[in-house]
């Protein structure tokens, strides 16, 4: 007697028509990562140094009389002298400060004057002193120059540096890129990771002389930058 057969089967739910919709959405809605290109990252460094390009001069005067008009007009020839050499030598009105002073002590009247010159030109500066010197002679007071920075040169010194630190960081990563038998593409990140300055004081007798001579100091800045750049190869496409 033939045995029975048996059959087996399995009825599966009806698909659902909005599946394939639902599926093509969710497919539109991920976002395609593109692979990420390859990266050379280098530091640059760079310090440069910049001498003061500022000087203040004072120049003082003074006078003692027994009347008021005599010690003012004394001191007031002397000013209008040392204001009309400035003035020759092209110095801006802007920069030269005068301030005076009037007190009387018992009988006499004594006025105190002085003048502040600032230059730019310390070539000028020497000359407008020694001028001074030999027409008013004892009747003034010269000082010694007191140097300083103007903003503007600590501004271009900062600049300076950077732009030499990144100068010297793209030149690093063009020999690495080189070694590597790649090319350089651009820059995707620069950032100036350090900053600093130092003022530097010379010292004031120099030779073992006798009467120390003003020296002109000196700032120092340091600059460290960090650039990300994309690698090529040699037909310029992005690896």
């Amino acid at each position: 007697m033939d045995q029975p057969t048996c059959v087996f089967a399995t009825v599966l739910p009806a698909p659902d028509p909005d599946l394939k919709e639902k599926r093509l959405v969710t497919d539109r809605r991920t976002p395609h990562v593109a692979p990420r290109a390859r990266e050379l990252q280098v530091t640059g460094t760079a310090e440069l140094r910049s001498p003061a390009d500022r000087a203040s001069v004072r120049v003082c005067v003074s006078s003692s009389k027994e009347s008021v008009n005599e010690a003012t007009d004394s001191v007031s020839r002397r000013i209008d002298y040392i204001l009309q050499c400035v003035r020759t030598h092209g110095i801006n009105n802007e920069d030269v400060l005068v301030r005076k002073f009037l007190h009387r002590e018992e009988d006499q009247y004594h006025m105190n004057a002085e003048v502040t010159v600032t230059f730019s030109d310390f070539t000028k500066m020497e000359l407008v002193c020694r001028l001074l010197l030999e027409k008013l002679d004892k009747s003034v007071i010269v000082g010694l120059p007191q140097y300083f920075y103007s903003p503007e040169c600590l501004n271009h010194l900062r600049r300076r540096v950077c732009a030499s630190a990144v100068e010297n960081a793209k030149q690093k990563a063009s020999d690495m890129g080189q070694i590597l038998g790649q090319t350089l593409g651009s820059p995707l990140l620069i950032v100036e990771e350090e900053m600093r300055e130092v003022h530097n004081e010379n010292n004031a007798s120099e030779h073992g002389s006798l009467t120390p001579l003003p020296s002109i100091p000196s700032s120092t800045a340091f600059s460290r930058v960090s650039i990300t750049f994309n690698i090529r190869d040699r037909t310029g496409k992005t690896l």
